[in-house]
């Protein structure tokens, strides 16, 4: 879902009445500095751009003469108090538990509005890639279990079935208009689905010590949300509360806290509270007919506000949160490990399983799956995508970063040597899939270009 919304500040010269804000002004600093920020903040790959720098950067940390201050850094015990309740972690866990919750929740926003308003909310448009991403997290996993089945690596089979939506789409959008529209939906799409799929891998497989009295608790909480929306409760702080008293009963049970995120986001409504024609009309009359004193501003303001969904106006305002802050220091905290066994990846049972299932599974899965989907008559092959294409497109969906260290990270907890060797392996992986993915994409579509031409020429 993305915006095409008119930046406030850039207005022509005559609408403003003592000049324009410092960022529309033509100061050196702003005309420079601030306003070139600005247009990269703007672009899609730049969100995947900062949140490589951080991965980077981390690796870049971990590897030198002060690798020692990383691990100090990242394992800071931070704790809170709050009467008789005390929760402490370490600095890493509170990016990945609390932090974290953010991008979590923007990924349930996303699929909330998918459901209501977008490509899922129509079975035959979503029939492909669904299926697409079903095995798309299929075959990796199974590729995965081939290597690691009753290893000591065997819970690691979830960490190859993710797909990065920030870098898949960094990808795209680096490739410009060669990737068709109907292409990018199907690859926006199935990565949503495997949010889906991972989000209930997370919620089920990886879930230990379950307690069912907290969980109680964080179950009550989701419900009053519920209920608070059927009374037609409009209040932010009330809910903000119920989410904090949900996350912080989820993190006691034991199920991920995070999934707390993704359950406040699908429990958003994506329907506006007015209806948009009509408070237009409205705010349209009192232009015209009024002066605007704060008493009509705010009446405005309202009107304006609401005949915009709930779900659209938390993406717009949290999305640059989760892309510029949320995910690079998630990388920044993640990815610092010592590659010094970057060697050991190719004779390791987890790195075979999940380069082989991200490089390989990834794209072979989801091309399988799309074929026989559209062969069986479940969905239609998208327009002006040829089956090259959907190669190309699920090499870029083995692109698994975020996700799957994330799930890394669950996997094989206090076993560090492990958690090492799928950090190396996912890294590694997903920085192939990517090239390889553009490689692809780049040869499917340049061989589409040429076809026209051919055909000119023949007449």
């Amino acid at each position: 879902m993305t915006s095409h919304r008119r930046d406030p500040r850039d207005l022509d010269d005559d609408v403003w009445s003592i000049g324009p804000v410092y960022l529309a002004s033509d100061r050196p600093l702003a005309r420079l500095v601030a306003r070139p920020v600005r247009e990269f903040l703007r672009v899609e790959a730049a969100g995947s751009m900062l949140l490589l720098l951080a991965a980077v950067v981390a690796l870049v940390w971990a590897n030198s003469p002060w690798s020692a201050s990383y691990n100090d850094l990242w394992h800071t015990p931070l704790s809170i108090d709050v009467g008789p309740l005390r929760l402490e972690e370490t600095l890493q866990h509170w990016v990945n538990d609390a932090l974290m919750v953010v991008f979590f929740f923007v990924v349930g926003l996303e699929i909330k509005y998918e459901l209501v308003n977008g490509d899922l909310r129509d079975p035959r448009t979503a029939a492909l890639p669904i299926v697409a991403a079903i095995g798309g997290m299929v075959v990796p996993a199974g590729i995965y279990a081939v290597f690691n089945a009753g290893g000591d690596g065997a819970a690691g089979w979830g960490i190859p079935m993710a797909t990065d939506i920030a870098f898949a789409v960094g990808v795209l959008g680096l490739l410009g208009r060669r990737i068709p529209s109907s292409a990018r939906i199907f690859l926006l799409t199935l990565a949503i689905v495997d949010d889906i799929g991972a989000i209930l891998v997370i919620a089920v497989f990886y879930t230990s010590d379950l307690s069912l009295g907290w969980l109680a608790i964080a179950l009550g909480m989701l419900v009053l949300v519920a209920l608070a929306r059927v009374l037609r409760v409009w209040s932010l702080p009330v809910y903000l509360v119920l989410g904090v008293c949900a996350w912080f009963a989820l993190l006691q049970s034991g199920v991920h806290a995070t999934l707390a995120g993704v359950a406040l986001g699908l429990l958003t409504p994506a329907k506006p509270l007015l209806n948009e024609p009509v408070a237009r009309a409205y705010a349209r009359d009192a232009l015209r007919d009024h002066h605007i004193d704060p008493d009509e501003l705010a009446h405005l303001r309202f009107l304006m506000r609401e005949s915009v969904s709930v779900v659209e106006r938390l993406v717009s305002g949290l999305h640059p949160v989760s892309a510029y802050l949320v995910l690079p220091v998630f990388a920044l905290a993640n990815a610092g490990v010592e590659l010094g066994a970057l060697g050991d990846v190719f004779t390791s049972e987890v790195g075979l399983g999940i380069v082989l299932g991200l490089v390989v599974g990834k794209p072979v899965g989801i091309l399988a799956a799309s074929w026989l989907a559209v062969r069986l008559g479940l969905g239609k092959q998208p327009e002006s995508t040829t089956w090259p294409m959907v190669l190309g497109l699920g090499a870029v969906g083995g692109i698994g970063f975020t996700v799957s260290l994330f799930i890394a990270g669950l996997s094989f907890p206090g076993q560090e040597v492990l958690t090492a060797d799928a950090k190396i392996s996912i890294l590694l992986a997903s920085v192939i899939a990517a090239v390889v993915g553009v490689v692809v994409l780049l040869l499917a579509t340049s061989r589409r270009e040429q076809a026209p031409a051919e055909e000119a020429e023949a007449r």
